[in-house]
């Protein structure tokens, strides 16, 4: 499994979900519920893409232990 790529890839996913909480954060008409309410689903997001990345990278770490056996 290429881990390398897979990373390169959530990357490019974090960098795009970081311009739309700034995209948020600045837009001025919005209160503070509407900006938590629009900011959370995309922090929580970037959230679950870290557990299944690492949780990908734990799997392929296992394989290649088991692969060593």
């Amino acid at each position: 499994m290429n881990i390398k790529f897979i990373e390169e890839r959530f990357e490019e996913i974090y960098r795009e979900l970081e311009k739309e909480v700034l995209e948020v954060l600045e837009d001025e008409s919005l209160d503070k519920k509407q900006t938590n309410l629009r900011v959370k689903p995309l922090s929580s997001t970037k959230r679950i893409l870290k557990n299944a990345l690492e949780s990908i990278k734990m799997v392929n770490r296992i394989s290649e232990e088991d692969l060593k056996r």
